[in-house]
């Protein structure tokens, strides 16, 4: 790898952008929609030119800014460079929409430079080349995360929110530098390429690495909002729209990260790859149907993006590193845009009356479906020429991805459309299916050099993923086959649980005092309290976002 001055040239992001912060905290200048799309544009520019310059040079560091090769320092590779663009693109759209969002308030340049020093940060995460600023910049982006969900001090669930992302923020940084100090006092550099390259020549990790290895897990689980501590990401829907948009799509994203950035070292070590599995599959398969089950746009999408992270993390899990960066980068640029149009989304849906499909419940017809997906799924690893053994988990992944996709030609084969519509559907199915093996096959190629090589997982490994891929399977099956099961007692009661979301988010609130407390009564008042104004909710429908305006707890 070599050592380059000009791999210092993409800081000129983040410090762009840090400066626009502090120009817009001081108040030497306005937030104003010339100037913050200049910033972007000069952002993007950046961005994929520091990408064309690693793609001609290679992988290439800055000269250390410390000692002890801790300190300052930019890493410039396939994965960094991959998420610096994403950032890049997406900083570009958020800071845009914010020009116009929250125009008129009196603390618009606050919140604008709050954002613009969060996207900064996070881009100098992404970019790190030794433990020490990766640390650094871990802990930094949450800290101003937390300014941005506290905006709106006069919100108590907002508030609440942000008081529970703050308490396992701060157990998820504790792991985080014990698992670094362990690894720097194993190599003794926290450089990451000679933390690699010394990794290279291991066949197993002693109980040192072991540990540390779990920690990592643990911190990006805690980072990525696996359950049971997922309960705050539902709830900071009540800070400002590009809020959200900015932490589905990238901060959240800091987890998958973690795991990939640190690849070289989960594949040593079974006992990291079981934790990371069993949470984020069991999250992943506990968000998506919860998800089903909420009838608010932005809590649906909150659980969206629990359930996304914990599949990118079962990726990871798996040892499909290049897969999981390949889901991270869709879900983030499918995930702002759910989120800045959320309100045009509501009025198009209300304008529009949407026509599904009535279900039949044909058991035959339902398998029918199934088959079809699963022989499309069967049909691309043969012309991939996948390896059973050694991408045995490529190909779950790929079979998880079918299952899902199964929905789409089952919703038509099992109904009264026409054969047109089933046509259609195939052809959905075929290209999702394409779309899935033709870009992981890109994003392997491109990250070849900073994941690991496909393996023969081991006996326990594999047993693992195939009880994960059973499941899946069965749940999607229960769903498909849902229209002729007869609704019961048992099913509305399951689907109240679910819907509340098995209260795994009520303890946390007991735990933090956010059921008794009176600075969170307002999130404790009933609807018929709400209905006689004794309550702090005033809701106003304002350029199709959903506004709350927050008034004082009369006394009782």
């Amino acid at each position: 790898m070599q050592t380059n001055l000009i791999s210092l040239f993409p800081a000129l992001a983040p410090l762009i952008l840090y400066a626009l912060s502090l120009i817009l905290l001081l108040k030497v200048a306005k937030p104003k929609r010339g100037v913050i799309e200049s910033f972007g544009w000069l952002g993007i520019v950046i961005a994929v030119t520091s990408a064309c310059l690693t793609w001609y040079l290679g992988t290439t560091q800055s000269v250390l800014l410390g000692f002890s090769d801790l300190g300052f320092s930019l890493r410039l590779d396939a994965l960094s460079m991959t998420l610096f663009v994403m950032i890049a693109l997406l900083a570009f759209v958020i800071l845009k929409f914010s020009i116009n969002y929250l125009d008129g308030d009196s603390r618009h340049h606050i919140f604008v430079s709050r954002l613009a020093a969060t996207i900064a940060s996070v881009e100098l995460l992404v970019l790190s080349g030794n433990l020490f600023q990766l640390f650094i910049f871990w802990i930094i982006t949450s800290v101003c995360l937390h300014y941005l969900l506290t905006f709106y001090r006069t919100r108590p669930q907002a508030i609440a929110a942000a008081r529970k992302k703050y308490i396992v923020a701060r157990i998820g940084d504790i792991c985080l530098g014990i698992a670094f100090a362990l690894i720097f006092f194993q190599f003794g550099t926290g450089d990451l390429q000679s933390i690699f390259d010394q990794l290279a020549t291991f066949t197993t990790l002693n109980s040192t690495l072991t540990t540390a290895a779990v920690l990592l897990v643990i911190a990006a689980v805690l980072k990525s909002a696996q359950f049971p501590t997922h309960g705050w990401l539902i709830e900071v829907v009540e800070t400002p729209t590009p809020v959200s948009a900015l932490l589905h799509a990238g901060l959240l994203n800091a987890g998958p990260f973690l795991m990939v950035r640190f690849a070289f070292l989960m594949q040593l070590s079974e006992a990291a790859s079981l934790v990371l599995i069993i949470i984020a599959g069991f999250t992943a398969l506990f968000a998506s149907v919860v998800y089903l089950t909420q009838p608010t746009i932005k809590v649906s999408l909150g659980y969206s993006s629990v359930a996304h992270m914990g599949f990118s993390l079962l990726m990871c899990g798996f040892g499909v590193y290049s897969a999981a960066i390949l889901h991270l980068v869709a879900h983030s640029f499918y995930k702002a845009n759910s989120f800045l149009s959320s309100g045009s989304v509501v009025e198009v849906v209300k304008a529009k009356k949407v026509v599904t499909p009535n279900r039949l419940g044909s058991i035959p017809r339902i398998l029918l479906g199934v088959i079809f997906s699963l022989g499309i799924y069967a049909l691309f690893c043969y012309w991939w020429g996948l390896d059973p053994v050694n991408e045995f988990s490529l190909m779950a992944v790929g079979a998880i991805i079918a299952l899902g996709v199964s929905q789409l030609i089952v919703t038509t084969i099992d109904s009264k459309g026409s054969l047109s519509a089933i046509l259609q559907s195939g052809v959905m199915v075929f290209i999702v299916s394409l779309a899935f093996f033709s870009l992981e096959k890109g994003a392997h190629v491109l990250l070849a050099s900073q994941v690991p090589v496909y393996t023969a997982p081991s006996l326990l490994i594999k047993g693992v993923i195939i009880t994960t891929l059973v499941l899946f399977g069965s749940v999607v099956f229960i769903q498909l086959i849902s229209p002729a099961l007869k609704s019961g007692s048992f099913g509305y009661r399951l689907g109240v649980h679910l819907r509340n979301g098995l209260y795994a988010n009520v303890i946390f609130d007991r735990m933090i005092g956010a059921l008794k407390n009176d600075k969170f009564k307002w999130a404790n008042l009933t609807v018929e309290a709400e209905e006689n104004n004794e309550g702090v909710n005033e809701y106003a429908q304002e350029n199709g976002e959903l506004i709350y305006k927050s008034q004082t707890i009369s006394n009782q």
